[in-house]
């Protein structure tokens, strides 16, 4: 275990463990390199948050051991870091205007399709609400019945997948849904504190842990993907690959939904803009 300090103090006078300066930077340069993420020295407080819960688990008393511990044990150690350090801010019916364009303009267009596939990704799904939101939509406009509706939902956080797959939230996570919504495609806890997704709106989504840096799995294309507040952690050159390859995945006309403050300009002309943070493929 290290017991010498090296690198100037980032953190630590006021905080319960030390981190230096080169410990911030390993962990950014690690971060970059299995995430994509880029984190920048103004992140040094979160990074410091989310990690000191790691550094508790194993009992160690400076940032400097658990990247000790992380170098020689990264196969084991890895998910436990890149769960650590992504991001997973989300709720049910998030930016609304997304799911209006849904109902208003997209749902038509998949209710002429002949043969009545219907493919959805969420990429950078979280805890799944987003997922979940996009289900009861499609419900709620009669294609979860009669058609072939499958939602892709992925996340780099295996953690959240599960957390998604089961489909229970603490009760307060509802205050963004509609009392239809609720009534229809959720059951409560005897206690009333937490609610599940019913069986029926989880069956239609299948969670799966995916690293957008690596490659991807999937075989078909998907009529829409739904890439919201994923790629502002990113840098440029990362962002243009991924915009790309969110192409290749969306048929000519098809739509990729991104987050309120991303944008593609500069980064793809593979789109047009067609709405308020969404695009439809051109090429």
């Amino acid at each position: 275990m290290n017991v010498h300090v090296a690198g100037k103090p980032l953190l630590g006078d006021d905080k319960e463990f030390l981190m230096t300066e080169r410990d911030f930077d390993e962990i950014a340069d690690l971060a970059l390199k299995h995430t994509g993420i880029v984190l920048g020295r103004h992140k040094a407080n979160m990074v410091y948050g989310r990690i000191a819960r790691r550094l508790r688990q194993l009992k160690y008393s400076t940032f400097a051991d658990y990247l000790e511990y992380l170098r020689e044990h990264f196969s084991e150690e890895s998910t436990n870091f890149i769960n650590l350090i992504t991001t997973n801010l989300t709720s049910f019916y998030r930016e609304p205007h997304h799911f209006d364009f849904l109902n208003e303009t997209v749902i038509p267009e998949l209710k002429r399709k002949t043969d009545k596939k219907i493919r959805i990704w969420s990429s950078g799904c979280s805890i799944g609400q987003e997922a979940y939101t996009i289900a009861f939509t499609m419900a709620e406009a009669h294609l979860a019945a009669s058609y072939d509706l499958k939602i892709l939902a992925t996340d780099l956080d295996s953690n959240v997948v599960q957390t998604g797959s089961e489909g229970i939230y603490p009760a307060d996570n509802l205050m963004s849904v509609p009392d239809e919504v609720v009534e229809k495609y959720f059951e409560r806890s005897r206690d009333g504190n937490q609610v599940r997704v019913k069986k029926s709106m989880r069956d239609l989504v299948h969670f799966k842990r995916l690293n957008l840096l690596e490659s991807w799995p999937m075989k078909g294309k998907f009529d829409v993907i739904f890439c919201r507040n994923v790629v502002i952690y990113f840098n440029r050159d990362t962002q243009k690959t991924l915009f790309n390859r969110y192409a290749d995945y969306l048929p000519t006309g098809g739509y990729l939904i991104i987050g309120h403050s991303e944008s593609l300009n500069g980064l793809t002309d593979r789109f047009k803009s067609v709405g308020n943070t969404v695009y439809q493929k051109v090429y």
